[in-house]
């Protein structure tokens, strides 16, 4: 039985600037570089059958590819820090891309994610990291940013059951078409049409 969800993958580029932050935290398990990501949608443990179901309907979205850079950092679980990240500029395609992939998953029948998207690149879980350990690594770090990069596909990964933080793999991969190539036709062969009257 798999365990899948949607993702963006992570330029090269711009997984070297993550590894940069690695170090520096007591207490946290970094991840590794080749599974940096960003989770569009968890659809957690299916059968086969689902799966190719899945695949289905996502390879029937047509949407553009996009602008994204990665800014900030941050973590989860306030009084208990869980999880140190890397934020992810706000871009409306890639809400509308992940508000897309999420309906299917309801019209589905799966199980809705309890969480409220928020786009980010996990980097570190953290393991009884100390509460001001894990700000002074935030505030070292707040003004990270990368150089803006394209979209240009979404994947259906797979992962083992584990605590999290891979290794993962790519089943299944969903190109997103060029807008600059939407609306574009050649007009050297174009005939006015010939009037009726």
């Amino acid at each position: 039985m798999p365990r899948i969800f949607t993702a963006l993958e992570i330029p090269r580029e711009q997984a070297l600037s993550l590894s940069l932050l690695r170090g520096g935290l007591p207490g946290a398990r970094w991840i590794d570089v080749e599974n940096y990501h960003i989770t569009l949608r968890f659809i957690g443990d299916v059968d086969f059958r689902t799966a190719d179901e899945v695949v289905h309907w996502l390879d029937r979205i047509e949407r553009p590819s996009f602008q994204l850079s990665l800014t900030g950092t941050g973590a989860f679980g306030n009084k208990k820090p869980h999880a140190i990240w890397a934020g992810v500029s706000p871009a409306p395609e890639l809400f509308a891309l992940q508000g897309e992939i999420d309906r299917i998953c309801q019209r589905l029948g799966l199980k809705a994610d309890p969480r409220k998207f928020t786009p980010h690149v996990t980097l570190a879980r953290l393991r009884g990291s100390k509460v001001q350990d894990v700000v002074e690594y935030l505030s070292a770090r707040g003004n990270f940013q990368t150089l803006p990069f394209t979209v240009p596909r979404f994947v259906l990964m797979s992962s083992r059951d584990s605590v999290g933080g891979g290794p993962y793999q790519v089943e299944e991969a969903f190109d997103l078409y060029d807008p600059s190539e939407a609306y574009s036709f050649d007009m050297s062969d174009w005939q006015p049409a010939k009037s009726m009257w």
